[in-house]
């Protein structure tokens, strides 16, 4: 299928609502617009949710992962020189600790 497809201000173009639909594009999806040599290449895009850790969290993730005694004095250290308490930190300790 070849159609040419006006470009509007601010370079907006309509996709046809076929294509949209073939490819899954709806009101609010995104989409990557990709420089090809033969063109430009606009296909479907996945956008994936992520966390920013916080030094908190940074903290929780060290401490909890700990397995071992000397891992766990590793990991208290580290928070320690974060400027954090690991006593307030929500974590379980290794056993024997």
């Amino acid at each position: 299928m070849l159609e040419a497809y006006k470009v509007g201000k601010r370079g907006m173009m309509v996709l046809p609502a076929k294509l949209r639909k073939r490819f899954g594009i709806q009101e609010g999806s995104y989409v990557v617009a990709e420089e090809r040599q033969e063109g430009i290449l606009i296909r479907p895009a996945e956008i994936l949710p992520y966390e920013r850790y916080i030094p908190e969290r940074v903290a929780e993730f060290l401490l909890g992962t700990a397995v071992r005694t000397e891992e766990y004095a590793d990991a208290v250290k580290k928070v320690r020189q974060m400027g954090l308490d690991p006593e307030k930190i929500d974590h379980v300790k290794p056993p024997g600790v």
